[in-house]
């Protein structure tokens, strides 16, 4: 599997949200929050700043959600990544 152009292959990353307060939030509200963090599984050929194996995060209102090989994986462009960790 290549990803093509600008493209990015990401494996959505399910973390736990704590608030300054020490609330903990479920998955459901952290469904809500716009931004979401992943691994880039691939980047595509004309992706030079971000590479395998980086920790993101991106925006999920521009995101697709494909099945490749049984993993469920999110299709995003380079330019839907706001923050690399």
């Amino acid at each position: 599997m290549k990803a093509i152009g600008k493209n990015i292959v990401i494996k959505s990353i399910e973390e736990e949200v704590k608030t300054s307060s020490g609330l903990v939030l479920s998955g459901e509200d952290t469904n809500q929050l716009r931004y979401k963090r992943g691994i880039v599984m691939n980047s595509g050929t004309e992706v030079h700043a971000i590479k395998a194996g980086d920790e993101v995060y991106y925006d999920k209102a521009n995101s697709y959600m494909m099945i490749i090989n049984d993993d469920h994986c999110v299709i995003i462009q380079e330019r839907d990544v706001v923050l690399v960790l």
